[in-house]
C-alpha cells in the first residue's frame, strides 16, 4: 500500500521531530495532544527547527513553506483515524498507550498501520490489544528526531511482511537508515545504551567518580560525543528509569537492576534538561553537576 498521510500522537520531544520530518519528505501530517498549549508550542518549534535547516542549506524556503503548511492539528484522537499511517509517541506507559490505542479502533480505516514510537515496551504485547496485530509495529525514532538518522523497525509476532516493507520504505523515504530488531526488551539501542548509563550512575553512587569526571572520561576515553550522565539527563531520567524497569522486569537478569540513586534523582523530581535539574544544574549559564 502507498502511504500519503500520517498521524502522529503526542506533540512533545519525539512527537514533534516525527511530524517535522515526515511533512519534509512530503507526507500530510495530523499532530494530536491531549493539550493545545503542546501543539501551538510543537508548531512553534518545528517552525524555527525547519528555519534552521533553511538557513543550513538543508531546505529551501518554499519547500519549508510547503512541509509546515502540511501539518495540521488536533487535540480529538479520532480524528486520526483516516490516516493511512498513526505513529503513538505518546508517555513512556504501557497503560496510557493501550488507552489511546483503545480510543482509537473504533475510528479506524481498514488499511490503517499502527505504530508506536516506544523505546523498549514489547510490541507483541501491545498489538494485541487491537483489532490489528498483523498491521501493527515498532517504529523507534532517536533523538533529536531531524537530526538522527537511526530508526529501529521492531516487529511483533504477528506483524506481516506488507506492514514490515510499508514502514522501511517510508524510513528510506525519510532519508534515514532502518535497523531491524526482534521483540525484546528495549530492542537494540536501549539494550545496549541505557545499561551503560544505569552502569555510570552506580559508578557515581559507589564514589568512583564524580559526575564531572565519569563524563570526561567517557569523553575523552572512549571518544563519546556526550558523557553518560549529560546523556541520561537529555533523554529524560524518567525515561532511562523506566527502560531499567522494563529490562529487569523482562529479562529477570540482575544485571539490570536500576541504581538506587537514578531512582532518587527521579523520586526528587530531577529528570534533566526538561526539568533543569538532573546530573547537571542547568537554571544558569552554564550547566553544574548537582554531584
Amino acid at each position: 500500500m502507498e502511504i500519503k498521510s500520517v498521524g502522529v500522537i503526542g506533540a512533545g520531544q519525539m512527537g514533534n521531530g516525527i511530524a517535522h520530518v515526515m511533512a519534509v519528505a512530503g507526507y500530510d501530517v495530523m499532530l494530536n495532544d491531549i493539550n493545545q498549549d503542546a501543539l501551538n508550542a510543537a508548531l512553534a518549534l518545528i517552525d524555527k527547527n525547519m528555519e534552521r535547516q533553511v538557513s543550513r542549506n538543508l531546505l529551501d524556503a518554499d519547500a519549508k513553506a510547503e512541509a509546515f503548511a502540511r501539518i495540521k492539528t488536533t487535540m480529538d484522537l479520532p480524528d486520526l483515524g483516516p490516516q493511512d499511517l498513526i505513529i503513538e509517541a505518546a508517555t513512556e506507559r504501557e497503560d496510557v498507550k493501550n488507552k489511546i490505542f483503545e480510543t482509537l479502533l473504533p475510528h479506524l480505516a481498514p488499511q490503517t498501520i499502527l505504530t508506536t514510537n516506544t523505546s523498549s515496551i514489547s510490541i507483541t504485547r501491545l498489538a494485541s490489544r487491537t483489532d490489528r496485530p498483523e498491521r501493527f509495529m515498532g517504529f523507534h525514532f532517536m533523538n533529536p528526531v531531524p537530526v538522527m538518522k537511526l530508526v529501529e523497525l521492531i516487529r511483533g509476532i504477528a506483524t506481516d511482511e506488507e506492514t514490515y516493507q510499508a514502514c522501511l520504505k517510508i524510513v528510506n523515504n525519510l532519508d534515514k537508515t532502518a535497523a531491524s530488531a526482534s521483540d525484546f526488551p528495549a530492542f537494540i539501542v536501549n539494550r545496549i545504551l541505557v545499561p551503560m548509563i544505569n552502569e555510570a550512575c552506580y559508578t557515581l553512587y559507589e564514589g568512583v567518580g564524580n559526575v564531572a569526571s565519569i563524563d570526561s572520561a567517557m569523553k575523552l576515553g572512549a571518544n563519546h560525543p556526550m558523557g553518560p550522565l549529560e546523556l541520561a539527563d537529555f533523554i529524560g531520567l524518567d525515561t532511562c528509569l523506566a527502560i531499567m524497569h522494563v529490562l529487569h522486569d523482562g529479562l529477570a537478569d540482575t544485571k539490570y537492576r536500576p541504581c538506587p540513586l537514578l531512582t532518587k534523582y527521579v523520586e526528587a523530581g530531577w529528570l534533566g534538561r526538561k526539568t533543569q535539574r538532573g546530573f547537571y544544574d542547568y537554571r544558569g549559564e552554564t550547566p553544574v553537576p548537582t554531584r
